[in-house]
């Protein structure tokens, strides 16, 4: 097995396959492509590395001893682990696949697979791993910010996201409309919009409602 960084400056491509020529060739393989490979002989090797944080998926072999591709996806998932699943199988099982791609995996490939689709598929596999990091990155960065308000932007920015005009945001709250229009101009300051929609659609990215902005 490779060494194991928590994350790595190219992508990586985890294989999990028990023969240890398929891992030795796969390694040469995905190694020309410039990607960060690591291999493991069984999945709970993998499943004991430390949480990879960067851009990568994982190549799973179907069919393995001691714990089937499938339970290793199903374990990923119920750990919350986002990398991507390519499966790769010897035998031909539609019912598995099926399976496998409602979980959320990205394919389901015969061996010997060919190189090209092999490799094609990894692409897009990592492609969509590093959009989903990018959005989780949005999130969180726009997250960070509404922790930031004071509880009276807060309230501004609960009643702008119901709609309320400045002069019902003013009555409501009890503040003069010039004051409303100060906490409003704020609260796009901190969370870099410069529109009402972008401010609506930055609380939708995050799932924040008019009551979960002020804690209600």
């Amino acid at each position: 097995m490779n060494n194991a960084p928590a994350a790595s400056a190219e992508p990586a491509v985890f294989v999990i396959d028990d023969d240890a020529s398929v891992r030795k060739s796969l390694a040469r393989l995905l190694g020309e492509e410039g990607w960060h490979v690591e291999t493991f002989e069984t999945p709970i090797q993998f499943l004991e590395r430390k949480r990879f944080e960067g851009n990568g998926c994982v190549l799973l072999d179907v069919r393995m001893p001691t714990m089937a591709g499938p339970e290793v996806h199903s374990a990923m998932v119920a750990r919350g682990d986002t990398l991507p699943v390519v499966f790769l199988t010897a035998h031909g099982d539609l019912p598995t696949a099926v399976r496998s791609m409602k979980r959320g995996a990205v394919d389901f490939l015969a061996k010997p697979a060919d190189e090209k689709v092999l490799v094609g598929t990894l692409r897009e596999a990592l492609e969509r791993h590093a959009q989903d990091l990018a959005e989780s990155r949005h999130r969180r960065g726009i997250e960070a910010k509404v922790e930031k308000l004071t509880r009276r932007q807060r309230e501004v920015l609960s009643l702008v996201i119901a709609g309320r005009l400045n002069k019902q945001i003013a009555d409501a709250m009890g503040i003069s409309i010039k004051t409303v229009k100060v906490h409003r101009a704020r609260v796009m300051e901190r969370l870099e919009v410069t529109s009402i929609a972008a401010l609506v659609h930055a609380c939708e990215t995050i799932g924040l409602t008019a009551d979960s902005a002020t804690g209600r």
